[in-house]
């Protein structure tokens, strides 16, 4: 009889000819537990999901209450779903005044996709600008917009008119010009080994997409939710985005995203023609009573306002004479080493022994270390000591 790694290897489509292998039987917390009853400490969330921590208990209980009433109904857009109303109305009440309706959709990739056609119906202009080095999705329209030669290349071609800037470059800011439907930013760039742009940088981007009448599209998929120590991530240098892209954290462990904007730049999808973006699980009643309920647990929890002094902590801590920098913000950091595979050599090593970290896909010398929110100082100090041990064993 094959064993459930064989399984895996044999019947689920593989990304790369060597995953992890990993099996987990159960998840808590901060914590993922295999076969055997190991603890493993997640220091990467699932990838910026879990901020509020594995099967957060009033999560669960969202989930379940809302079992017992209904699961998918209807397309989105043609039924009042409780859920989908109240954790919009929610969402709202958090953000500036022109971000006011929110389009619910099934993931990050496809809140990127919807708001690149949002850009382009709404100001009727066909170029699109991003940055180099970005990452928002895999999806054809969100690979047209992926800052790296290397993953899109041979899926070419993609769309056209789309275009690259350096991130946080202030003369690049003059290639947005008045044929510009939008220009798609990461607030911080997370693949690119967490970057993090100058206040200055910012407000001039929104300056000059102001000047031109180019929608300003914020990719909050990794840096919303709190993880930078404000709810959202662009509440850091004092501007507001057109258009907000959400996912990853969103559902609170559910496969959820969203586009958010003003009633006015959303109304382009509602004619010519009508049905302007369509989705058959985006807002799906489950996925946003948990999404709901993850949001409520980091606000009445105070998860936010921790995040400062843990970062302080990790700051604190991953001194080393390899870790050449600690970028980031928040707890969305990125540890800086000499290459790839010294940084893979530890990143093995330290799962080994129970500390779920991992590298970024256009910057493979840096570690990545993005906890749960919910996260303490005593369990972040024990998974720094681990990932000390491990830069030692190789580099001392």
């Amino acid at each position: 009889m094959l064993t459930l790694r064989q399984l895996f290897l044999a019947n689920n489509a593989q990304t790369t000819n060597f995953p992890l292998l990993l099996e987990f039987e159960r998840a808590e917390g901060v914590y993922m537990y295999d076969a055997e009853g190991k603890a493993f400490i997640d220091l990467i969330s699932g990838i910026g999901v879990s901020n509020t921590g594995h099967r957060h208990p009033k999560v669960i209980g969202a989930l379940k209450d809302q079992l017992d009433k209904y699961l998918h109904l209807m397309v989105y857009g043609e039924y009042v779903q409780t859920p989908q109303v109240k954790f919009a109305e929610k969402l709202v009440s958090l953000l500036p005044q022109n971000l006011e309706s929110v389009y619910f959709v099934s993931s990050g990739a496809e809140a990127v996709e919807g708001a690149i056609k949002l850009a382009k119906r709404y100001s009727g202009r066909a170029n699109v600008l991003a940055c180099k080095n970005s990452y928002h999705g895999s999806t054809q329209g969100a690979l047209s917009v992926m800052g790296n030669e290397e993953y899109k290349q041979t899926y070419r071609p993609l769309l056209p008119g789309v275009g690259f800037i350096e991130f946080n470059n202030m003369a690049n800011l003059q290639l947005i010009g008045d044929d510009t439907a939008c220009i798609i930013v990461e607030t911080i760039q997370g693949e690119a080994g967490i970057r993090v742009p100058d206040v200055e940088w910012m407000q001039a981007l929104r300056a000059r997409c102001n000047e031109t009448g180019t929608l300003l599209i914020l990719d909050e998929i990794q840096a919303g939710m709190g993880r930078t120590g404000k709810l959202w991530a662009f509440e850091h240098f004092g501007i507001e985005p057109d258009i907000l892209l959400l996912a990853k954290a969103l559902g609170g462990g559910m496969p959820l995203g969203a586009f958010i904007s003003s009633n006015e730049i959303m109304g382009a999808l509602k004619d010519n023609p009508i049905l302007g973006h369509i989705t058959t699980f985006g807002g799906h009643p489950v996925c946003c009573a948990g999404g709901l309920a993850s949001l409520e647990v980091l606000l009445d929890e105070q998860l936010i306002e921790t995040v400062p002094q843990k970062e302080a902590l990790l700051r604190d801590l991953l001194v080393h004479p390899a870790i050449k920098q600690v970028r980031g913000k928040g707890l969305m950091l990125a540890v800086e080493l000499e290459n790839f595979d010294l940084n893979k050599k530890i990143i093995d090593r330290c799962i080994a022994n129970g500390v779920i970290t991992d590298w970024f896909l256009h910057c493979s010398n840096s570690m990545r270390l993005a906890p749960p929110l919910m996260i303490t100082e005593e369990q972040i100090r024990g998974a720094c000591a681990v990932i000390l041990e491990a830069i030692g064993f190789y580099t001392d």
